[in-house]
């Protein structure tokens, strides 16, 4: 048996900075090659810790970064114009890609995989589409999709979900 010290979280093993006891063979063999793991002495102890402070430093400034966005977009709303048959359904969608360039247009930095849209918005209506900012920030940004042509809008009827992106009345098969 070998003590070793995580530089990385090894499942079913242990989270980075942990002190463990493995086969001498699994930490020759896998764990030190692949760059998991680090023979326990206290210089490499040292240095883990040092690490460690830092990415705790690290993780305080991006919490404090998503929360200032958070507040910025929980007062923002995305109105995208598009067009629709009569009963309000659309001819095309509103994807995540959609509301990530609309979001980029306003100078406001989202990643699209951070847009959590389960599926496309394909009726016109209005609808809370989260986003994940961070583990522990998530807010509800408000997409109001219209019909580009006006006649098209006051026959439509207006779905309005509060937490999917998908209307609360299906549309009828066609």
């Amino acid at each position: 048996m070998m003590e070793l010290l995580l530089k990385e979280n090894v499942e079913h093993l242990g989270i980075r900075g942990d002190i463990v006891k493995v086969r001498a063979g699994y930490g020759r063999n896998y764990l030190i090659p692949k760059g998991l793991a680090l023979m326990a002495t206290r210089a490499n102890i040292r240095l883990i810790e040092r690490e460690r402070q830092r990415l705790v430093k690290l993780a305080e400034a991006e919490l404090a970064a998503a929360r200032s966005l958070s507040e910025k977009l929980a007062t923002l709303t995305l109105t995208f114009p598009r067009k629709a048959g009569e009963k309000g359904t659309l001819y095309g969608s509103v994807t995540s890609m959609d509301v990530a360039e609309a979001l980029a247009a306003q100078q406001l930095e989202v990643e699209r995989r951070q847009i959590v849209l389960k599926e496309p918005i394909k009726a016109l209506g209005e609808y809370e589409v989260p986003v994940r900012l961070h583990r522990d920030v998530t807010v509800a940004l408000k997409v109001v999709v219209v019909s580009d042509t006006p006649a098209a809008a006051t026959a439509a009827p207006a779905a309005t979900p509060t937490d999917t992106a998908a209307p609360s009345t299906a549309p009828a098969a066609e």
